[in-house]
Order: structure tokens, then C-alpha cells, then sequence
């Protein structure tokens, strides 16, 4: 399974995996795509915003190739267990 195939994979699940995962999915998703984390963390009362910034951070020094094989791995990961 290929980077961008796990992207659309990810899509089809039929069961939202819990937010635990998602922010995972979602720092390897954007370590993958975009490298090191950038830019300001988002403050004030944007929970969501700073949760998602935290979790990109805690991935930074990782190759983008690493997050990626990473990333379908987890993808593979969430549709096995829905088999």
C-alpha cells in the first residue's frame, strides 16, 4: 500500500477510530506530506488547533519517508481490524 492509497483507505473506514488516533494519523499525515512542524502553535481556545499542532510536533526529526511507511502501517493497522 502506497502513501497516497492509505490516505484514501483511511476514508472508508466504517468505524471513527477514537481521537487518540486520529491525532496520530493526523501528525503523520503532515509529517509525511510537509515535514518538521512550522510556524506558531495556535493558543487561546483553540483546543483542537493546539492538540493537532502538539501532535505534529512529537513527530518532528522523523523522515518524511519514515511518517509515511509509519502512517500506512497504522492505516493497515485500523482496516485489519474492521476485517
Amino acid at each position: 500500500m502506497t502513501f497516497e492509497q492509505a490516505q484514501q483507505d483511511v476514508n472508508t473506514l466504517s468505524k471513527k477510530p477514537g481521537n487518540d488516533v486520529l491525532l496520530k494519523l493526523y501528525a503523520l499525515y503532515k509529517q509525511g506530506s510537509e515535514g518538521d512542524v512550522s510556524g506558531k502553535r495556535p493558543g487561546g481556545f483553540d483546543f483542537v488547533g493546539g492538540a493537532k499542532f502538539d501532535a505534529w510536533e512529537g513527530q518532528k526529526g522523523k523522515t518524511q519517508e519514515q511518517a509515511q511507511q509509519e502512517y500506512v502501517a497504522l492505516v493497515q493497522q485500523l482496516l485489519a481490524a474492521e476485517a
